[in-house]
């Protein structure tokens, strides 16, 4: 992995990939794709990952990792990690399954929506511990 911190997202849909590629990319964010669930937990528990931030649909298929539990591990790694759920369809679980300070945006959306609950979880978190 380059040596650079990316937004992690995570969506099975392809249509959608590039839509949230183009509005972070002319955010000014770098990113990292992942189709699966299972993928993006891999990529978060890679010894050089560099991860600001998770992006996620929920519904990733119908077997493996959905988002909920990729945030959930993302959170294991780092308790403060910022969140940004997606999702056309359960968004109304978000208070009972998502992780605390996150947030949830429900499809469709505009790019800029997401531009901004990116950049507002970034502003609020706390600094990156320095590396030993």
């Amino acid at each position: 992995m380059e040596d650079l911190a990316a937004i992690l997202v995570v969506e099975d849909d392809t249509l959608i990939q590039a839509l949230v590629e183009e509005a972070l990319s002319e955010g000014g964010f770098e990113i990292v794709i992942s189709s699966s669930g299972e993928n993006a937990a891999e990529l978060l528990g890679a010894a050089d990952a560099k991860f600001l931030a998770l992006v996620t649909d929920i519904d990733l298929g119908r077997d493996g990792l959905d988002g909920w539990e990729v945030a959930r591990r993302a959170r294991e790694i780092n308790p403060t990690f910022p969140v940004v759920y997606m999702s056309g369809s359960s968004a109304e679980d978000w208070a009972s399954k998502g992780v605390p300070n996150s947030i949830m945006l429900a499809k469709p959306f505009a790019p800029a929506q997401l531009v901004t609950a990116v950049a507002q979880l970034l502003n609020a978190a706390p600094p990156p511990a320095p590396e030993k």
